[in-house]
């Protein structure tokens, strides 16, 4: 089975879905987001496997959120997608995907239901 986890080692919500996966014994590719940036294909798959709208997937309490005024109704789907991809921190974490579904890990339990 090939499970991937967009991982963010400062967050523990983050971190606890990883050591989760480990516990089951599933060695997930982890994909630092941060670091290697999804693209606008990757961010729109997600979205489909999620079926979340891209504000749903935003986390919005994040200062670059505010600074680009993504707030605004009158943004497009594509507006919003290209921002996550622009500042990849406003991207809810953990996502895990893996036979073709993807959940987010919150609670890290939840990521049990794809497996």
């Amino acid at each position: 089975m090939s499970v991937t986890i967009y991982h963010n080692s400062r967050c523990s919500k983050s971190r606890q879905t990883l050591a989760l996966l480990e516990e089951k014994g599933i060695e997930p590719e982890v994909v630092e987001y941060l670091k290697t940036i999804p693209d606008v294909a990757i961010v729109q798959n997600l979205l489909t496997m999620l079926n979340l709208a891209p504000r749903e997937l935003m986390r919005k309490g994040e200062a670059a959120y505010n600074e680009n005024n993504l707030a605004d109704d009158s943004l497009s789907d594509e507006q919003l997608i290209k921002a996550m991809v622009e500042n990849p921190i406003l991207i809810e974490r953990p996502i895990v995907v893996s036979n073709g579904k993807a959940a987010i890990g919150r609670p890290p339990e939840s990521v049990l239901d794809i497996l």
